[in-house]
């Protein structure tokens, strides 16, 4: 990421080039390619390097940051925009400019790394749209739904005229590269129909799908051999590949890493085919979902240590939400409602958890948490 910087205060400058140069776990690095506090030498500078984003002071005596913004960005529209203020009434002002977001001096660093993390989701946005541009690659996708994105990046959706066509390429998608039988996708799909009336529907079934291949231009080949199908895999991105990868290559979570954290929890759009309900998708699904819960987990801690309860608690009720019948959502919660005193929510949750290990699952809650949970209550009880 090209960052410029432009102050009409040397010391505001230095400051927030520093700032800039101690972020790090974003996923990418940041350059200050220049920090001026002359607008004009500002303005030769974007000619020159093209920037990502511009750092702007709003009150510079000879104009200011809004005329100067309009200005780059007359040079260069792609670059985003930053006003920093000790005034907060600028605000909405800044908004208007077409600013992607304002810094209030002075200059936090955790308000600083949420802006780096808002700027870097915009980039890599627009970079993986520029990369489809210019390879032709589309992206199919499995996560909440069964759609795929188009070169520009705009999710597009199958327009089936049959229920088993969906299914059909779902499990081909799932089966991608590998040879399914016949037989196989009969005894999936039309376990009731008779030979016949089963294989025409299958035959009928692979020739729409060919059709919806074709139409959305992905480069997806359905290949029959030997009393089966394959589905072979040309120039597509898969949001699954994408997300287990990020997750692969993720560094261990910390204050300084989560921005980038933050982008692969972004990036899970809903559980694995969530809207089609599928019985052969269940393990898959369940797969995913406890990778998720793998990475979720630290951090939302990581949120708790940092007093970002907000967005903590966000994290553990989407975690009950996902595996009710796991205990982590529930016990994340509660100890961190312990830690704030909040006596009320820690017992609503411990018995929102009993009930619904009772009645859903027949089951009640570990040795381990009921022990946590009576240790706490004694604590309380006793004032300590």
């Amino acid at each position: 990421m090209k960052v410029l910087i432009v102050d009409d205060e040397n010391l505001a400058l230095l400051k927030l080039e520093k700032l800039l140069h101690s972020q790090g776990g974003l996923g990418f690095p940041v350059q200050v390619i220049g920090a001026y506090q002359n607008p004009y030498a500002a303005l030769e500078a974007v000619r020159q390097e093209a920037p990502d984003v511009a750092f702007l002071d709003i009150e510079m005596p000879e104009f200011s940051g809004f005329e100067l913004a309009e200005q780059l960005l007359e040079i260069h529209p792609q670059m985003h925009v930053v006003f920093v203020t000790a005034y907060q009434d600028f605000a909405v002002k800044a908004f208007e400019v077409n600013a992607l977001d304002y810094l209030l001096k002075p200059v936090h660093p955790s308000r600083l790394a949420v802006t780096l993390d808002r700027i870097g989701r915009f980039s890599l946005l627009n970079t993986a749209n520029a990369a489809e541009e210019q390879t032709g690659e589309a992206m199919l996708c499995c996560l909440q739904s069964l759609h795929y994105r188009d070169r520009e990046g705009r999710p597009q959706f199958f327009r089936w005229k049959t229920l088993k066509a969906p299914e059909l390429f779902a499990y081909l998608i799932y089966n991608r590269d590998k040879m399914v039988s016949k037989q196989t996708l009969i005894d999936l799909l039309w376990p009731e129909q008779d030979m016949k009336k089963a294989t025409t529907q299958l035959h009928t079934a692979i020739y729409q799908i060919r059709q919806m291949i074709k139409a959305s231009g992905l480069q997806l080949q359905i290949k029959y051999h030997d009393e089966g199908y394959r589905l072979v895999w040309g120039q597509v991105a898969f949001d699954m590949d994408i997300w287990e990868n990020s997750l692969r290559d993720a560094p261990p979570v910390t204050p300084e890493t989560l921005p980038r954290h933050l982008l692969t929890l972004d990036m899970y759009a809903g559980d694995y085919l969530e809207e089609h309900r599928y019985i052969w998708a269940a393990p898959e699904q369940e797969r995913i979902r406890l990778l998720w819960l793998k990475y979720a987990k630290p951090v939302a801690e990581c949120h708790v240590r940092l007093g970002q309860h907000a967005e903590a608690a966000k994290l553990y009720q989407q975690m009950i939400g996902r595996l009710p019948y796991l205990e982590d959502g529930y016990l994340g919660l509660m100890k961190m409602y312990a830690e704030l005193h909040n006596s009320t929510e820690v017992r609503r949750l411990y018995q929102q958890l009993t009930d619904v290990f009772e009645g859903e699952y027949d089951m009640t809650p570990s040795e381990e948490t009921t022990a946590w949970y009576q240790e706490w209550e004694q604590a309380v009880a006793s004032g300590a």
